[in-house]
This record gives C-alpha cells, sequence and structure tokens, in this order.
C-alpha cells in the first residue's frame, strides 16, 4: 500500500490537482485540522471548506507569521481570517522570526507538507509539489512540531480582531481584490 501521495499544481496539472486534494483533506477531516503557511490566500473551496469543517466542530488551527515578508499580501490575508475567526477557527501569529512551513495535519491521520501556500498563485499558477504522507505516526510527529511551534504563537483573540479600525478592514478589503495575484 503506498502511503504517500505527490500532487502537483500549475497551469497543466494532472486530473488531481493540489487544489482539489487539499479541498479533499479539509473536507474529510473529523477531528482536527491544523495547518501552518506563510501566506493565506485562499481559493473560494478552500476558504468554504475551512469555515465549514469549523462550523461543524472540528478543531481548525491555522498558523501564521506575525510578520510576513510581503507587506500586500499580509493586509489582504487579513481580509480572509476575519471569515475564519467568524466560523470558530482559531487562528496564531508565529512572533519567533518568519514562519515559512507548509503543513497541514488532520486527525493523526494524514499530513500534507511540500512547496506550496494556502494562495491562488501556488494552486493555480506556480509549479508546486506537496507529498500527502498516510501515515500515522508520521502525522503525530508534524502535530508535535505543531504544537511545539504555538508555543511562539499568540493567539487571535476574535472580539479584539473584529473591532479593527474601519479604515484598516477597508484597506485589507480592497487587498483582498488583488489576492489572486499576489
Amino acid at each position: 500500500m503506498n502511503i504517500i501521495q505527490i500532487c502537483s499544481s500549475g497551469p497543466i496539472g494532472p486530473w488531481r490537482t493540489l487544489l482539489q486534494a487539499t479541498i479533499f483533506t479539509i473536507a474529510n477531516a473529523r477531528k482536527y485540522i491544523y495547518i501552518q503557511t506563510p501566506y493565506f490566500l485562499p481559493t473560494e473551496g478552500i476558504n468554504q471548506a475551512l469555515q465549514i469543517a469549523a462550523l461543524g466542530g472540528i478543531d481548525v488551527r491555522l498558523m501564521l507569521p506575525k510578520r510576513s515578508d510581503t507587506r500586500t499580501a499580509n493586509i489582504a490575508t487579513h481580509s480572509f481570517i476575519d471569515e475564519m475567526v467568524k466560523a470558530g477557527v482559531k487562528v496564531y501569529f508565529y512572533k519567533t522570526g518568519f514562519l515559512h512551513s507548509k503543513l497541514i495535519i488532520t486527525d493523526d491521520t494524514l499530513t500534507c507538507i511540500g512547496s506550496a501556500n494556502m494562495d491562488f498563485r501556488s494552486f493555480e499558477h506556480n509549479f508546486e509539489i506537496n507529498a500527502f504522507v498516510y501515515q500515522s505516526s508520521f502525522a503525530k510527529e508534524m502535530k508535535k512540531v505543531f504544537l511545539h511551534d504555538m508555543d511562539n504563537c499568540e493567539q487571535l483573540i476574535p472580539a479584539l480582531w473584529l473591532k479593527r479600525p474601519l479604515k484598516q478592514r477597508l484597506a485589507e478589503s480592497f487587498m483582498r481584490l488583488f489576492s489572486p495575484l499576489l
């Protein structure tokens, strides 16, 4: 039995693209979904899948860098966080340097790790590759890494986040229009 599935992305991808595999992974989680990504500009499918999972009672955690290396992408990311928070996703900002990990772990059974960010460009334009590892021991090891990294995070407080100044929220919404290009 194969325990690793390789999925790629780009303008001309295989039948099961990286985007399809990622949405399938999120949609089939039953206990938890832990995600680390330096850029969070999700496609509509991923955005909806994460919200549905959180609203369905699944423990969804999203870890992002506190300070991004791209100001415009960081501003656009914040508009997506609003929807995640409202659906019950727990958001963490990594404060010890720039988080560059691209990792998804679900239910102590599946790990997705590779070069793709959680953004439009990685799924639809760039030539990325991720490994989907179907091995419990590996998933548990990666979960330990995620939980250890949480020690270096500050958790977003939804009530405070949703009270950001109007000027800031408008800038975030404006930059979101450009998220497929960032």
